[in-house]
């Protein structure tokens, strides 16, 4: 069972709540989120996010390869510059790399359909 509070980066006394303590993507969720709760650090995401689509647009145009690493490095990038810059936290990717991934596209689908400020 998970210690995390409904806020979710904490849990009980504060104590920093390990993302591996997550049997379920469903759990992780709320966590990531409070993980990103600077409005800056969601837009680079999103930004990042954007990028890393458009390059995988030009991958599957192109078939250049170089489009694929330009991906990885916009997505990660823009999401580290978020988390180090401004939300001064480790991105949960370092620790459950699966949920992180998912919960990136989770959030930019629920920054475009609005259930997330941008």
């Amino acid at each position: 069972m998970s210690t995390a509070t409904p806020s979710g980066a904490h849990g009980p006394a504060g104590h920093r709540v390990d993302p591996r303590s997550f049997r379920s993507f469903a759990e992780f969720y709320p966590f990531y989120l409070a993980e990103h709760s600077n409005r800056t650090c969601r837009r680079l995401h999103f930004l990042g996010s954007t990028l890393a689509l458009v390059c995988l647009a030009m991958l599957l145009a192109t078939g250049r390869p170089y489009w694929f690493l330009l991906g990885l490095v916009a997505g990660y990038g823009f999401a580290w510059i978020g988390h180090f810059g401004f939300e001064k936290n480790k991105p949960a990717s370092f620790k459950r790399p699966l949920y992180s991934f998912m919960g990136d596209w989770v959030m930019y689908k629920d920054i475009w359909t609005g259930k997330i400020p941008f």
